[in-house]
């Protein structure tokens, strides 16, 4: 279970050094850091239920996102997520993982995000079309049509069936939400298949 400094400090209301109480858990194991005033009680729980309270508001998107549907082959051990209007990129690491949250667009920010619920924990990421779309957003811009098929099948090694797989109107519908090059190519890309 995911807890802030102040809900520790009403749960150890009792103790007359709430902060020292708190540091004693951490030596027991029973607390884990998080990040600064937010601790975990399960120290084996995945980093995606810990990704949108770490910094936020936040969703799972980007390579982990492309990586859990199946869309890039590799493995991708960095929780990397979605925010906006924060104008620069934030890296936290800490015995759950490496967090790494870059801004997308504000006006396409609250689409095409998933909220998934497990027990006691919930996080959010986006749909397979929406994480395409931001990681396009955040490479430097090709020059041509030919140029996004290297990039998307050869660069990013995109699994073609996958690709062929993805809504195709929502992709467009998501894609007119960014305004840059990649993401124009896109478009072309989809009216050409």
């Amino acid at each position: 279970m995911i807890y802030s400094f102040d809900e520790l400090a009403l749960k150890f209301r009792d103790y007359t050094d709430i902060k020292g109480k708190i540091q004693r858990e951490i030596k027991s194991g029973n607390l884990i850091p998080v990040a600064r005033g937010l601790y975990e009680t399960d120290a084996y729980i995945s980093g995606k239920y810990l990704a949108g309270s770490i910094f936020g508001p936040s969703y799972l998107s980007f390579d982990y996102a492309l990586a859990e549907y199946s869309l890039i082959p590799e493995a991708v051990h960095v929780y990397t997520s979605a925010t906006f209007n924060k104008r620069k990129t934030k890296v936290y690491q800490n015995h759950f993982g490496v967090f790494t949250y870059r801004d997308v667009p504000s006006n396409a920010y609250h689409s095409g995000i998933l909220l998934h619920c497990d027990e006691n924990y919930s996080y959010q990421i986006a749909t397979p079309e929406k994480a395409l779309c931001d990681k396009l957003y955040s490479l430097s811009p090709v020059k041509n049509l030919h140029e996004l098929e290297i990039l998307l099948f050869d660069d990013l090694r995109i699994d073609e069936v996958e690709f062929q797989k993805l809504n195709m109107k929502n992709l467009r519908e998501l894609s007119e939400l960014y305004r840059t090059t990649n993401l124009k190519f896109l478009k072309k890309l989809i009216r050409k298949m």
